[in-house]
């Protein structure tokens, strides 16, 4: 005789129908779902390290002698062209040396002030220099900061003063290179003749910004999120595939029509060895400086800011209580960040004209 179990201990009947086996493998299905980013992110990790190449070659970004230079920033690169003062026409003779200083990017490098360095070199001494991090300068696992950066333009500067003769010069930088050009034009003021700033970072509506000295905007947790062993180089490869170049790029430019040869140079600079390592501090915000409103306001030599209208980088709602100061000048184009590019030959003929405010130099003949 079989033993009757209590209706709460009997196993349910197996179902039928639609609904049949539902319980089963509904939670396969959900987990199988939430697996699929899991493992496109673990395919393009090894795609990343197995199949991208990250040592391509490299040719000079831009042309005349390329040299290296060993400083407090670590080793420095830089380019340099144009004719001697004491040799350049009567014309020309007052210009003193140029420093151009390129923005900085996931894929930054001197190639984005070509158009600037190509016109300047048949005129005046020119030099370009590649900041930490990018180029052809030490790209080393290390403290990417502001300071670091400035460090590098106070090295540069005295190279170029060394050569002639101790005369102060110009500078140009763009974008976020602009805050490094702007310290250390505060900080060794007698060095510098002018600035020119272009689509410079930190005149946004966020500010102003008066943080303590040598604070950033940025998050060490944020970099350190993307720059974490396992993945960081993967995270970096998908920032600078040959689309996303272009895309940036265009965001920039606000258009369509951007520079070929600075997206393709983009790609192959971003495929270097240590190439993510400057950037990752990019992305966390922490080259960007806490007190740069206060370093714009130390400036007292002559500024000029030139921006365009297009694009990303548009907002300059700091920039108005600046430009009443007598010794600033704006220029707008209608352009996107790089009207160097867009526009070249207004953009001369506005520096030469902001130039032509400017005291002549003191000429000296270059050191051998």
């Amino acid at each position: 005789m079989r033993t009757k179990l209590p209706a709460a201990l009997r196993p349910a009947p197996p179902r039928s129908g639609v609904n049949a086996g539902r319980r089963g493998t509904g939670g396969g299905w959900v987990r199988g779902v939430a697996a699929v980013p899991a493992v496109a992110a673990l395919g393009w990790i090894a795609v990343s390290t197995f199949f991208i190449p990250n040592r391509m070659r490299l040719p000079p970004a831009l042309p005349g002698d390329q040299r290296d230079m060993d400083s407090v920033a670590g080793r420095i690169s830089y380019y340099v062209d144009g004719p001697a003062v004491t040799t350049a026409p009567v014309a020309e003779a007052s210009l003193p040396p140029l420093l151009l200083i390129h923005s900085v990017n996931a894929a930054a490098s001197a190639y984005e002030v070509r158009p600037l360095y190509e016109a300047a070199r048949t005129k005046r001494p020119v030099y370009a220099l590649d900041l930490p991090g990018f180029g052809f300068s030490e790209r080393s696992p290390r403290t990417y900061s502001p300071r670091l950066m400035t460090d590098a333009i106070h090295a540069m500067v005295e190279e170029i003063r060394r050569i002639h003769g101790g005369t102060p010069i110009d500078a140009v930088a763009l974008s976020l290179g602009s805050e490094f050009l702007a310290r250390a034009a505060a900080e060794a003021p007698a060095t510098f003749r002018s600035v020119v700033l272009v689509s410079p970072t930190g005149l946004d509506s966020r500010g102003p910004y008066y943080g303590p000295a040598g604070s950033t905007r940025g998050s060490a947790l944020l970099r350190n999120a993307f720059s974490f062993p396992v993945w960081g180089r993967a995270v970096f490869d998908l920032l600078n595939t040959r689309t996303s170049a272009r895309f940036f790029l265009e965001k920039a430019w606000g258009s369509k029509t951007i520079d070929e040869g600075l997206c393709d140079y983009d790609y192959l600079t971003a495929h270097q060895p240590d190439a993510e390592h400057a950037p990752f501090y990019f992305v966390g915000g922490l080259l960007f400086s806490r007190d740069i409103t206060r370093i714009y306001e130390e400036l007292r030599l002559p500024v000029m800011v030139v921006h365009g209208v297009r694009g990303d980088f548009v907002d300059y709602a700091q920039l108005d209580r600046l430009a009443a100061r007598p010794n600033w000048t704006v220029r707008v184009f209608q352009t996107g960040a790089f009207p160097h590019f867009e526009v070249s030959d207004a953009f001369a003929q506005a520096y030469d004209a902001f130039l032509g405010t400017l005291s002549p130099a003191r000429v000296a003949e270059p050191a051998g």
